[in-house]
This record gives structure tokens, C-alpha cells and sequence, in this order.
């Protein structure tokens, strides 16, 4: 069984840019997708208040086109994951970029008490919470951002550290509770703002903090193509570092226009696990699949219910 923590489902589906998607309940299935993230993103170009209205519309759609569906069951709360079989899908929300909230902290806890389970607070760009990845001056959190972690540590939300500038990272790092990174790879292997360097994946698996490994070539190979060979370069080189109970995956599907050639959509992550079971022990291949989220959602959330 797969989890996997990033799709783009509900902004392909609002712009309708494409009839069939990647991320489809049939393609789903077929792939063995158990647990599916779905990502809530708007340009950084709109001003707040359209972004947030936007955001409210793919909420809207979550709730009409994907959980209606009868296999699908919503995750509210992380508990919801330990009830989870194979003969349904676990679907939850997630919040890429604040841009949408614009200053507004009641909008947060609004996008929260709608189901958000966890929060980037960037796209690439700069915003007021803190400076993407693509921003020249690569500085950290504002005051703001540290406010809105301050929020999600309270709430139990993740704080995914993807799309962030290297300076934010390190102090995501220290501020957050539940920090995780939902989509990236390996910056040794290719050079691009996306990706994570060694420094910053060893202080992952020294913290047991889970890297969801991504699946669009130009973060693979830097060009427009790749092959499960590439994704298992990045895969073997978090490995070789000690990443065994941290990597997983974060497709990015229906948010990549160039895909990995025979994983092009969800109905094909069993190509990759095929291809995976040559290499890995058959516990490798639970902890990368699905255990090691799990793992991580049940160390850090059991702590927080002990203490409560």
C-alpha cells in the first residue's frame, strides 16, 4: 500500500486544464494508493482575498467530487489513519502557501477547523510569512510566519518545510513540533532550489523527520525527462546516507507537466514498487511505501495525546 503527500487534484480539477487525472479514484486504486494528501494551491500572483476565496472553491470540490466517492474516506484527525483498510482511500488536505490568508490569522484557523492537516508556508516566491525557495534573498520566517507556526504547533498541524528558502527550513526545524517535508529530492544528485542538500537531510534523519521523495524530472535529472531509474538514485542516495526511516514518496502529480516515464500517474506506482522489490527488503519496501509517515504521525501525535 502507498501513502502518498502531495497531489495537485483540486487545482487541476478547478482549472479543468485536463479531462483526465493523474490522481483520479480509479487511477488511485489501480496504483494501491491508501493514503492520499490533497494539496490546496493558488498562484501568489492573486491578491488575498481572491486566492482565499479560491481556496475555498477547491474545498468545495474535495467535498464534491472526491470524497463523494464510496471508497474514499475522509482523515479529519491523524487517529482517522489507524482506522484505514485497504479497500478504501484516505483522503486529506493540505495548504501550499499562505498567500490566502494574506496577515489573517482567523482565515488559518478557518482553513484548519475545514480539515488542513498540514501547511507550507510558501510556494516559491516570497510571501509575508516567509521567503520561498526561488526568492534572491533567501531569508527565513517573519515574525508572521513564526505566529502561524506557533498556531500549528497548538492545533497538531503539520509544518511541510518544502518550497521554503534553506534559512526557513533551519528554523522550521527548530520552531515546529511537527515539521515534515511533503515533496522533494536530493540536491546532490541534481542541482535545483527544490531540492535538499546533505546538511539538510542528515538533520532530517537525525530528527526522524519524513522526506517525501518527488517524482518530476526536472528535480531528478534537471531536464524534462526521467526514469524510475533516476527516482531510485535519489531514493538509494537518502539510503546511503541513513534515510531508511524517513523517505517516502510525494508524487506531485497533476502538478507536473513532465513525467517519469512509466510513472506518469497513480494507476502506475505499482511499476515503481516492482521495480523497488529488486533492490529493497521487503521491509524497506513497507517503511518507504507507508510505514515510515505512519511511524511518524503515531510517534509525534501519541506524545501529544499523552501530555494532554
Amino acid at each position: 500500500m502507498i501513502i502518498d503527500l502531495h497531489c495537485d487534484h483540486l487545482y487541476k480539477l478547478q482549472h479543468r486544464t485536463n479531462p483526465m487525472l493523474d490522481t483520479s479514484i480509479e487511477r488511485l486504486l489501480k496504483g494501491r494508493v491508501q493514503i492520499q494528501a490533497f494539496a490546496l494551491f493558488i498562484e501568489p500572483h492573486l491578491s488575498s482575498n481572491e486566492a482565499y476565496q479560491k481556496i475555498l472553491g477547491q474545498i468545495e470540490l474535495f467535498h464534491k467530487h472526491v470524497l463523494s466517492h464510496p471508497q474514499v474516506v475522509w482523515i479529519r484527525k491523524w487517529e482517522d489513519l489507524e482506522a484505514m483498510d485497504e479497500e478504501h482511500i484516505g483522503a486529506f488536505l493540505t495548504l501550499e502557501g499562505v498567500d490566502c490568508i494574506g496577515n489573517d490569522l482567523d482565515k488559518l484557523h478557518q482553513l484548519l477547523d475545514a480539515g488542513v492537516l498540514s501547511v507550507g508556508l510558501t510556494w516559491n516566491p516570497a510571501n509575508l510569512a516567509a521567503d520561498g525557495c526561488e526568492e534572491p534573498r533567501g531569508a527565513g520566517l517573519t515574525k508572521f510566519g513564526r505566529d502561524i507556526i506557533e498556531v500549528l504547533n497548538h492545533r497538531g498541524i503539520l509544518t511541510d518545510v518544502a518550497h521554503l528558502a534553506e534559512a526557513g527550513f533551519w528554523e522550521v526545524l527548530e520552531l515546529a513540533k511537527y515539521p515534515i517535508v511533503s515533496h522533494a529530492s536530493a540536491r546532490a544528485l541534481c542541482d535545483h532550489p527544490r531540492n535538499l542538500t546533505d546538511k539538510q537531510i542528515n538533520a532530517l534523519i537525525e530528527r526522524k523527520i519524513p522526506l517525501h521523495l518527488v517524482f518530476y524530472p526536472p528535480f531528478l535529472t534537471g531536464r524534462e525527462d526521467a526514469t524510475v531509474d533516476d527516482m531510485i538514485r535519489h531514493l538509494n542516495h537518502i539510503l546511503a546516507l541513513g534515510g531508511e526511516d524517513i523517505v517516502a514518496f510525494g508524487s506531485d502529480f497533476d502538478g507536473i507537466e513532465f513525467k517519469v516515464t512509466g510513472l506518469e500517474h497513480a494507476a502506475q506506482f505499482q511499476n515503481l514498487m516492482t521495480r523497488l522489490s529488486d533492490e529493497l527488503t521487503s521491509i524497506q519496501l513497507e517503511k518507504i511505501s507507508h510505514e515510515n509517515f505512519r511511524s511518524y504521525i503515531t510517534r509525534k501525535f501519541k506524545k501529544r495525546d499523552d501530555r494532554s
